[in-house]
């Protein structure tokens, strides 16, 4: 039933319309490798007025002149003698999909679900042969009665979900028809190895999980099966949370006040089990994310530890936790990728559960003839058994104080039920 939903898929690949030379290459840095094996999932909801009259050649054309800006997404994995990954620029493109839907954007924004979701946007991955994998897939599925769907598949290791919104919104500004800025230079922007001091034998940091040798199949294998749900969060709902929270101890802004009830919720269904919440990872924008249109992981990834029983715990005193006791531990993992020699496996969301600060990202500025998606949600791929929540902000209701906000979560399956209803006890969920 899902699959006859979608029809009509066309794939082409569209690519930069300059060339940057033969011998273009760019060095991802340490942080980018520990990334590799996750892959960012976004959906961008457009109205009936935002792609009326537009053709087929009208879509693709301004495409050449953004990937212009982009050379690095464009290119395909190589290795030095040393194994090491590097991009070769140019080299590909990205592929572009285009499909039709039965359905109306009304008809689907009422029975959207994740499931469904993963027919609105590729589900590639890097390889098993890099020289052959794409890095980044577009789909632009047309609904019934006019709406569009576009949906990014973007491999982690280019850049944090920061960087995969600048690169959408690029796409918007082109598309309507503003230039492109200067390209990126990659000789310019590349990090490269050896930039840290060395560093002796150590243990990995506590926030990632070293994996078992995945050599060019670049797909991490959950031990168990992973399911993902969302939930919207509305601006009544949110100050009500906070105003709660505020009563065990302080003003907490939104992230940390969801944080705290999630872990919470989490941390009750996993009480009898051996999978533990004492420890939790919390990502959020870092200071490298403040260029226009330069890519790279550069969010900051800390870890928290409650030293008490978090399912006994109050909403108040983990948010406390949240805001005040986080350790970044970018710079570890750094040390230890540097010391492998950029060869080094890891996971990072799911290595313990995740919490993935995304309120600050633009995804709302991806505007094509004026008009701002109705709705955007992301995921993750490649996520770990502690599990992974995203929180991204919502659409806007009135003005920036009241945006509400959409929660992302990814589980072991066995779970879910769980949680939800702890959720639900709550008051997050309906």
């Amino acid at each position: 039933m899902e699959e006859g939903l979608i029809d009509s898929k066309k794939l082409t690949s569209v690519g930069p319309g300059n060339a940057t030379g033969l011998d273009a290459a760019f060095e991802p840095g340490n942080m980018d490798l520990a990334m590799k094996l996750h892959y960012l999932r976004g959906i961008y909801y457009f109205g009936s007025e935002a792609f009326a009259g537009l053709t087929n050649f009208s879509v693709k054309e301004p495409l050449f002149n953004w990937l212009n800006q982009y050379p690095v997404p464009c290119g395909r994995f190589r290795r030095s003698e040393s194994g090491r990954a590097y991009i070769k620029c140019n080299d590909c493109g990205v592929r572009l999909i285009q499909a039709t839907c039965v359905k109306t954007v009304d008809e689907w924004m009422e029975m959207r679900n994740a499931a469904l979701e993963n027919l609105l946007c590729p589900n590639h991955v890097v390889g098993p042969q890099l020289q052959f994998s794409p890095l980044v897939y577009l789909q632009l599925t047309e609904f019934k009665c006019g709406g569009m769907a576009v949906g990014l598949s973007w491999a982690h290791v280019l850049g944090d979900a920061f960087s995969a919104a600048k690169f959408m919104n690029m796409l918007g500004r082109v598309v309507s028809g503003s230039k492109p800025e200067l390209p990126i230079n990659p000789a310019q922007s590349q990090m490269k190895p050896g930039t840290l001091p060395e560093v002796g034998k150590q243990s990995d940091p506590i926030s990632v999980k070293r994996v078992d040798p995945v050599g060019d199949n670049w797909v991490y294998e959950s031990p168990c099966k992973t399911e993902t749900f969302s939930f919207y969060v509305t601006p009544t709902k949110l100050s009500h949370l906070r105003s709660k929270l505020a009563k065990d101890g302080g003003e907490f802004p939104p992230f940390e006040a969801l944080t705290a009830v999630i872990w919470l919720s989490i941390a009750r269904v996993r009480a009898d089990s051996s999978s533990g919440a004492e420890v939790i990872n919390i990502c959020r924008k870092g200071s490298g994310n403040s260029s226009n249109s330069d890519l790279g992981n550069n969010q900051i990834v800390s870890v928290v530890r409650a030293d008490f029983a978090v399912a006994e715990a109050s909403p108040g005193e983990l948010a406390v936790l949240v805001q005040n006791e986080v350790a970044d531990e970018r710079r570890r993992i750094e040390e230890v990728m540097e010391r492998d020699g950029g060869l080094s496996d890891f996971i990072v969301y799911g290595a313990n559960l995740t919490f993935v600060n995304l309120e600050e990202a633009i995804f709302y500025d991806f505007e094509c003839k004026g008009q701002k998606p109705v709705w955007v949600s992301y995921k993750v791929d490649g996520v770990g058994e502690k599990g992974t929540v995203l929180v991204l902000p919502g659409r806007m209701e009135g003005g920036e104080k009241s945006r509400g906000r959409l929660v992302a979560v990814m589980l072991p399956e066995e779970e879910v039920v769980g949680v939800k209803s702890e959720l639900r006890r709550e008051g997050l969920m309906a």
